[in-house]
Formats: structure tokens, C-alpha cells, sequence
């Protein structure tokens, strides 16, 4: 019976909206019809539409009787303490700085593929064995350079002992170690140069003892602990030394980029607490920091990029999902507070009704929400504390303003 009358009183409302000429409004329109003829001959300007036009033009107006048949109930919106938690909606991506492009320092082909997409890999840990004529050359100067340096060596300290036993002169000993020292600048520059090729201390000594056979092999490996997420090589490919075709990604951590409003800036900070809920990964929740709060808005979605790092155990995580990430500033916030009745959705809109101008008029203001707890809603964007709002009515107050303009269009 309840919805039977809200029923009847919805089209009642809709038929008084639609009656152009009316007896209830007649006069009226009348009267305004000419006062638009007199504003037209004393105006030889053409009409412009102002930005309140268009906002007029959404606007329900109702009598006194409508309002009290439709329950229609005005407030001002109170100051409510919110939850000093921010719940927002977050993506996961990669933690950059856990993130290792490897590729040879210098032009070599791929002589085999150890590790695949996927496989886990340890830091050093070899991945790809390549093979490069350049490096075999500077491997083989180090050799005759490495042989030419025990030679002077040797030279040098035999002539220091000759003359200390005063059988060789002075002039013979020091020339002695003037080549002994340039042999040694030469070969500490061939062992620098290895080391800028890629090769680590233990690869030296393995040339050193002759165990580094064919001399233009080298092992590409890991820089870090991780997953071969990228592996653009195959046998028999030859990379430059611009190339980094294989990515090995740390995944114990994740980032996770965060879309917080304009009126949360006062609340975050750097080293907030996150909690973070995936709607894939049901019934788990991943826990991490705020490292890095933006300078700047997205000019698009006006909403302020925050950054957490969060653990993720036994990767559950994948860049590229999506979920909500509830930060724990440790601040209580005052806001607008409303009942969730009272939000509406138009075209695709979150709106609240607020009264117009006119007497009798409302018209729908855009809202962002935020946290609800029992049965009200945070108004995070759109409403202020101490603005008047319709708090009771608010769904045939939707159902008036959807039907008036749907008699507009059919009107034209």
C-alpha cells in the first residue's frame, strides 16, 4: 500500500511538471512570457547562456503541497569525526627499484639460454652464456700483459739485489723499475677495462689460471634476487651493448600507486601504515608504508597519487591488479556527513539534492563519497559542513528531474 501511494504521488508530481499552461501555473507563465517579449524589444544583443542556465535547467520545482506529499526533508549537513582511516582505490605495480634490466657491456651473441620466463634467479647467478670477439681480445692483452708484468718483476727485483750487493749500478737498477711500473699501470688498466666489460674479480682470477677457455665467453647473471619477468634472447642473437633484454624483477615487495582526493592531502604523509585488500586475492590483506605523497593533482581525475610499498608474500601480488588500500593516519577528519539514502546516481553521477534559488527548486550537486559507517557517508568532494541538503526525498526528486528531461527532449 506504502508503494502504491508513493506511486500515485510520483505521477502526480510528473503531471504537474508536464503541464505546460496549467491552470495552477498559467498566470504565471503568462506573465513571464511577457516580460521575455519586452526584455527581447528593449534588447537587440542575442541570448546567451550563462553556466546558471544550465544548472536552472536541472532543477525540480515543486509546490508546498508536493514537497509535504513527497516527504521532502531539508537539512543542514553536520560536522561528523570520520574514521582516521582513508580508504581509496589503489593499483599494484612493480617496485622499480627492485626492477634489474641486464644486457651485455659490450656487442656479443648468445651462445645458450640458462634461465626462462618465470624461473627464479640468485644475485650472480648466471642467466645467458654469450660470446664476444671484443672481450676475447681484452682477455688475451690481459694475458700478455699479466706474463710481461712477472717478467719485469722479476728483472727489477734482480737488478735491486745486484746492486745492493754492488755488483750493477744505480742507473740499471732504477731503469729496471721504471719498466716494472709501467707494466704494472698496463696491466692494472687491462683488469679495469674487464671489470667495465662486466667481469668480477672472480672471473679475473679464473683467466689468471687459465681456466677461462674459449677466452670470448662470458655469463650475463643476475644483479639481484628475483624472477626473469622479461627474456627477449635466443642461441645465435647478437646484442649490442645498448640492449637489455632480460628484466629480473624482486617481488618480495610491490609498489602500490594510491588515488587520494584533494581533501586528504592534510591527513598523509610518508610512513603512514597501509592495509591493502585485493577483490582477486579474497579474504588476504597485505600490509606496507607510505613512501612518497605528490606535489602535484591529475589534472584529468583531480585526484593526488600516493605511493606504499607493501609485502608482498609468496608473490601473490601482480602488477596491473587493482584493489582498495586503507591508510591509517592516526588524525581524526571533520566532515560533511549524510545519509546514504540521500545520494543519488545520475548518469553515472554521484549527486546530492540541495535547494535551488527559487523557492520549491532543488537541483543536484556532484559528490565524491567516502568512508560509510551505519547507514551515512563521508562527503569528501562537493558539500561542506553547514550546507543545506535533501536528506529524506531524494530518489523522486532523481525520478522528477529524469522524467522533466525526458519530456524536454520529446518537447523539441
Amino acid at each position: 500500500m506504502k508503494n502504491l501511494t508513493v506511486l500515485t504521488l510520483a505521477g502526480l508530481l510528473l503531471g504537474s511538471l508536464l503541464k505546460g499552461c496549467g491552470a495552477e501555473s498559467g498566470s504565471q507563465t503568462h506573465t513571464q512570457n511577457e516580460q521575455h517579449q519586452q526584455e527581447s524589444q528593449h534588447s537587440e544583443e542575442p541570448e546567451q547562456h550563462t553556466e546558471e542556465d544550465g544548472q536552472h535547467a536541472r532543477e525540480v520545482h515543486l509546490t508546498e503541497q508536493q514537497e509535504g506529499d513527497l516527504g521532502i526533508k531539508v537539512e543542514t549537513l553536520s560536522e561528523g569525526s570520520a574514521s582516521s582511516t582513508i580508504s581509496r582505490p589503489a593499483s599494484i605495480g612493480y617496485d622499480l627499484d627492485q626492477i634489474a634490466k641486464v644486457g651485455p657491456r659490450i656487442e656479443a651473441k648468445v651462445v645458450k639460454v640458462i634461465k626462462g620466463l618465470g624461473e627464479r634467479v640468485k644475485k650472480e647467478e648466471p642467466i645467458a652464456l654469450m660470446s664476444s670477439v671484443g672481450l676475447g681480445k681484452a682477455k688475451a692483452e690481459y694475458i700478455r700483459l699479466r706474463t710481461e708484468l712477472k717478467a719485469e718483476k722479476a728483472h727489477y727485483e734482480r737488478e735491486k739485489s745486484l746492486y745492493e750487493q754492488e755488483i750493477s749500478s744505480r742507473a740499471e737498477m732504477l731503469q729496471a723499475e721504471a719498466h716494472y711500473q709501467e707494466a704494472k699501470a698496463a696491466y692494472n688498466a687491462a683488469a679495469e677495462s674487464l671489470r667495465l666489460y662486466g667481469l668480477s674479480k672472480k672471473d679475473l682470477q679464473n683467466i689468471e689460471a687459465g681456466s677461462d677457455k674459449p677466452l670470448s665467453h662470458f655469463y650475463l647473471t643476475s644483479p639481484l634476487d628475483g624472477v626473469i619477468q622479461e627474456r627477449d634472447i635466443s642461441p645465435g642473437q647478437t646484442i649490442s651493448s645498448s640492449e637489455t633484454p632480460i628484466h629480473v624483477a624482486n617481488l618480495s615487495k610491490m609498489w602500490v600507486m594510491i588515488d587520494a582526493y584533494e581533501q586528504d592531502i592534510r591527513y598523509l604523509g610518508k610512513g603512514q601504515s597501509v592495509s591493502l585488500t585485493v577483490r582477486s586475492i579474497p579474504g588476504e590483506t597485505f600490509e606496507g608504508k607510505t613512501d612518497w605523497v605528490s606535489y602535484s593533482l591529475e589534472k584529468g581525475t583531480r585526484t593526488m597519487p600516493v605511493r606504499a610499498v607493501v609485502e608482498n608474500p609468496n608473490r601473490k601480488l601482480r602488477a596491473g591488479m587493482y584493489g582498495t588500500a586503507r591508510i591509517s593516519t592516526e588524525k581524526e577528519r571533520n566532515v560533511a556527513m549524510i545519509p546514504i539514502d540521500a545520494v543519488q546516481t545520475i548518469e553515472g553521477e554521484q549527486v546530492v539534492f540541495v535547494p535551488g534559488n527559487e523557492e520549491g527548486s532543488y537541483k543536484p550537486v556532484e559528490v565524491i563519497l567516502g568512508n560509510e559507517n551505519e547507514g551515512y557517508a563521508e562527503i569528501a568532494t562537493g558539500l561542506k559542513p553547514g550546507r543545506k541538503a535533501v536528506v529524506a526525498g531524494a530518489f523522486d526528486l532523481k525520478s522528477a528531474l529524469t522524467a522533466q528531461g525526458r519530456s524536454a527532449s520529446h518537447g523539441h
